[in-house]
């Protein structure tokens, strides 16, 4: 049913592609951009969606087993942070190089392992191992780095509509997953929940990569937006072109630090609530279906997020549509710190989770407006790294103080602190002048 839906979704916005006078240079009937659009959003679907907004459903059972510290069983997160950021330069450049099937078919792989090793092993030793070794990488090389690199080649005129779109399936699986997660952990355990999921990445998602992926549209003769061919008199002379920025440059661009530094501090607390949500509310005296609900209420808003936040990304200015995102992150918290009521939590959950929803979308088009689309790979690489001394303290930092204090409000004291430094880092962002080369 899910095929049928985005195969209409993608139907119609062929239709409107044609319908503002863009077709492709080879004459063919649609353009593959929205197919590519499809593919990144299954395989985000899988990549992030399986993982992070289940590993909060598996969080309480995997600590039973293994001595019951939340903070341990938070760092397995950190761990795979910590590895897909220092794989991330590394991958977005082969982003850059080489056929995106090749690296997203390697991802699918380590992935499908990674999935299944967690369901044999039997110490934290272990689990570390196989999330960082396998996980981490798996994660990083078909995850929104490639599927958000894939979508930015497809689109510039649309890119942010686009790129919300393939987002979308991020949020979708935190709608279905976490509730099929429990149900899996109720009924059979954690353990046979991951390898259920190996098993649907080897057999599902690495076919369809390896099926459909194309990289580029100029690999089979289209355009960007599934625009007409620039025609150009030889006779005439060429406008100059605008000097670019070198890679070696990147690192003193002002706007590189700024988008950083604020992203950085969002998923720092996003990663944290997330992963701490459904905690909070069993610890609470909610049933573990009960507090899956939640989260896939707030899975729910992320997809309208998605959808809307990339709609704006294509309209507005990106500071004004990232200031929305801060803002309803920011009023989702409050409401879920000020009460444990799940009424009220969970509508605290609907406005972060709509807040969530354009964090992916607006990442990948502030970085493809500021620099890009030929080095979008290399240089969203290059932010993992520098965004992760930050980013991986929201995780661990809530598990030690529930560890400490026996409660989890100091630590979302603090996250509503730092959304007000996200806002202030990204008052500092300048529209920009130059591209990338």
């Amino acid at each position: 049913m899910l095929i049928y839906f985005f195969r209409a979704a993608v139907k119609f916005l062929q239709e409107s592609n044609r319908a503002n006078g863009t077709q492709s240079i080879s004459g063919a009937k649609y353009f593959y951009g929205w197919r590519m659009v499809l593919v990144a959003f299954c395989v985000d679907f899988v990549a992030v969606g399986f993982f992070f907004y289940s590993y909060g459903v598996f969080f309480k059972a995997i600590a039973e087993d293994f001595g019951g510290s939340r903070l341990g069983i938070a760092f397995g997160l950190t761990v795979t942070n910590i590895v897909g950021a220092i794989a991330a330069p590394y991958v977005g450049r082969a982003l850059d190089k080489y056929p995106l099937k090749r690296v997203m078919g390697v991802g699918a792989i380590f992935m499908a392992v990674g999935f299944l090793g967690l369901s044999f092993v039997r110490n934290p030793m272990e689990f570390y191992l196989v999330l960082g070794i396998f996980v981490g990488f798996g994660a990083s090389s078909m995850g929104s780095l490639a599927t958000s690199k894939l979508v930015a080649n497809w689109f510039d005129r649309r890119r942010g509509t686009a790129l919300g779109i393939a987002a979308a399936g991020v949020s979708l699986s935190g709608v279905i997953m976490p509730y099929i997660s429990a149900e899996l952990i109720n009924n059979y355990g954690w353990r046979e929940g991951f390898l259920v999921y190996g098993l649907f990445t080897l057999l599902v998602v690495l076919p369809m990569v390896l099926r459909f992926v194309v990289s580029r549209p100029e690999d089979i003769g289209m355009r960007p937006d599934g625009a007409m061919p620039i025609v150009v008199n030889p006779d005439a002379e060429l406008p100059q072109q605008k000097p670019r920025l070198a890679m070696k440059d990147v690192f003193r661009e002002h706007n590189f630090w700024v988008i950083v530094l604020t992203f950085s501090l969002i998923f720092c607390c996003m990663g944290a609530t997330l992963t701490h949500m459904i905690p909070r509310l069993t610890d609470n005296g909610y049933t573990l279906v009960q507090a899956s609900l939640v989260m896939s209420l707030c899975a729910g808003f992320g997809v309208s997020g998605k959808l809307s936040f990339g709609w704006l990304g294509d309209r507005l200015s990106l500071r004004k549509v990232m200031s929305i995102v801060i803002v309803m992150q920011f009023a989702g918290q409050l409401l879920m710190y000020l009460s444990v009521d799940l009424v009220v939590f969970a509508i605290g959950a609907s406005f972060f989770g709509y807040g969530v929803g354009g964090v992916v979308p607006m990442h990948g088009a502030t970085v493809g407006k500021t620099f890009g689309r030929e080095r979008f790979g290399a240089i969203l690489g290059l932010m993992r790294p520098a965004m992760l001394p930050i980013q991986i303290l929201g995780v661990p930092f809530a598990g030690w103080i529930y560890d400490v204090t026996g409660s989890y409000a100091n630590a979302f004291e603090a996250f509503l602190c730092i959304y007000i430094l996200a806002a202030i880092a990204l008052s500092f962002y300048r529209q920009p002048h130059i591209n990338v080369r």
